[in-house]
């Protein structure tokens, strides 16, 4: 068989297959999330968050506001050292460290339950 047939046989697979693979994937909301961080901070985003007494008052200051931790919680870092992530464990604590809009350094820390995400504190770093 020539190299030119090889090529076009070659190339209808291609295509056929980009269009099944488009086919598949243009109608979910699909995420890649391979490391850890991004997947704890998407299964924080997609449950219902609450926000603790302790966490209310923090956002009574003024100085931050739920702006800026829906932004922590997208582009912030976990830090696993210093959260309490045990297998096996109903409650999980996250510690995330993100900025406001005003670049002020915060840490966040949420309790990750099945159900519920529940803000526990906000520090200023």
């Amino acid at each position: 068989m020539k190299f030119a047939y090889r090529f076009s046989y070659y190339l209808v697979g291609l295509v056929l297959g980009c269009f099944f693979v488009a086919l598949v994937f243009s109608g979910k909301d699909t995420r890649c999330n391979y490391f850890p961080n991004a997947r704890v901070l998407n299964d924080i985003r997609t449950k219902p968050f609450e926000y603790s007494e302790e966490a209310s008052k923090v956002l009574a200051e003024g100085w931050i506001d739920t702006t800026d931790i829906k932004r922590s919680l997208e582009f912030g870092d976990v830090d696993f050292d210093k959260s309490d992530t045990e297998f096996g464990k109903n409650v999980k604590l996250y510690v995330i460290e993100g900025k406001t809009a005003q670049n002020i350094e915060i840490i966040l820390t949420v309790k990750n339950r099945a159900d519920k995400a529940i803000l526990e504190n906000i520090i200023k770093k």
